[in-house]
């Protein structure tokens, strides 16, 4: 059997999901943007990393959520100070909250939305936000 265009199956799909969400674009925009961080936090929290692997490590949680859905852009970022001198087999950390650097990006229709995740040294908490909506 054919398909024609008007029955492609991405459409049909993206039709579905927009009728499950009963709120505005803006909102559902700024919804997958803490999907995404979340995605980030509780997915990779605990990995093991060392210097060798912690450029490997940003890259791979990037491009893991550059794949999901209305992902513009995503960068992640793990500052090399939490990492202990030395490089021997015991050299390595597991990663926590307060290491990661998070920027994404999720444009959705005519809306984009910037959201972040670091570190708030007043807060003392990694504290997910949104930086700006457009």
């Amino acid at each position: 059997m054919c398909r024609s265009r008007r029955d492609d199956p991405v459409t049909d799909r993206e039709k579905l999901a927009n009728d499950r969400f009963n709120c505005s674009e803006r909102e559902r925009a700024v919804f997958e943007s803490g999907i995404k961080l979340a995605t980030i936090y509780h997915q990779f929290v605990g990995t093991p990393v060392n210097l060798n692997s912690v450029e490997g490590l940003e890259k791979t949680i990037s491009r893991a959520i550059e794949v999901q859905p209305y992902v513009e852009s995503a960068k992640v970022s793990i500052p090399r100070s939490f990492f202990p001198e030395g490089s021997d087999r015991y050299s390595y950390v597991s990663l926590t909250g307060d290491m990661i650097d998070a920027v994404v990006v999720i444009r959705l229709g005519n809306t984009k939305v910037t959201a972040e995740m670091r570190y708030d040294e007043a807060l003392q908490y990694p504290l997910m936000y949104v930086s700006s909506i457009e």
